[in-house]
């Protein structure tokens, strides 16, 4: 009996996602714009819509956004769609929430060059207090928050919350997209505020 269990746990850590590889990176709760064109992800789009499900977003390791489909990193973030706009431009634009990271076991790529995975889902972080040394990088975050717009100002805001923090963070500072995928590859979230704080250094947001 507890081995049948088991085998349903697993079974339900896993499904399978259709993928939009970027050159950008996005967190659980965190939110990101696009501009869709490419038929392949309209007809994505449109599926989703219908059953109200969502995709995966992975980092682009070589290739491009558009045409053949590219390699990407094997650790994504499963997004859900918050927004709809039929451009003037003729481009649909969407706005997305991070859902769940997910490993992606295997895929397969359709004619059409549309990504299909079968991936298992991370556990959430768990929320925790961020710790007092590192309120200086809450500053620098909430002066990035206050220069974006739409979708970010959708946000609700978790400055307390050591994995949100170092969740947006990651996505909006300026760093190397290897740093940002290997940022989001960790699951601890004080070893993710800890390599921030070095990187802020660099940066000079911060002074020691």
């Amino acid at each position: 009996m507890n081995d049948s269990n088991n085998d349903s746990e697993i079974i339900l850590k896993r499904r399978k996602l259709p993928l939009f590889p970027l050159k950008s990176i996005l967190f659980p709760q965190g939110a990101l714009a696009l501009k869709v064109f490419e038929p392949r992800y309209l007809d994505m789009l449109t599926r989703c819509e219908k059953t109200g499900s969502g995709f995966g977003i992975c980092l682009i390791r070589s290739g491009c956004e558009v045409g053949t489909a590219p390699e990407i990193y094997t650790v994504g973030t499963q997004v859900e769609i918050t927004f709809w706009e039929h451009r003037k431009d003729g481009l649909l634009g969407i706005s997305v929430i991070g859902d769940q990271k997910f490993k992606v076991l295997n895929h397969m790529v359709q004619s059409d060059q549309l990504m299909l995975a079968d991936v298992e889902l991370i556990e959430q972080e768990a929320a925790q207090i961020l710790p007092e040394q590192y309120l200086s990088m809450v500053n620098v975050l909430k002066k990035i928050f206050s220069a974006l717009q739409h979708p970010y100002i959708t946000l609700p805001k978790k400055y307390d919350d050591a994995s949100w923090v170092g969740s947006r963070l990651s996505e909006l500072l300026p760093l190397a997209m290897q740093k940002k995928q290997k940022l989001l590859e960790l699951n601890e979230p004080m070893s993710r505020l800890a390599m921030l704080y070095d990187e802020m250094l660099s940066l000079g947001l911060l002074s020691e």
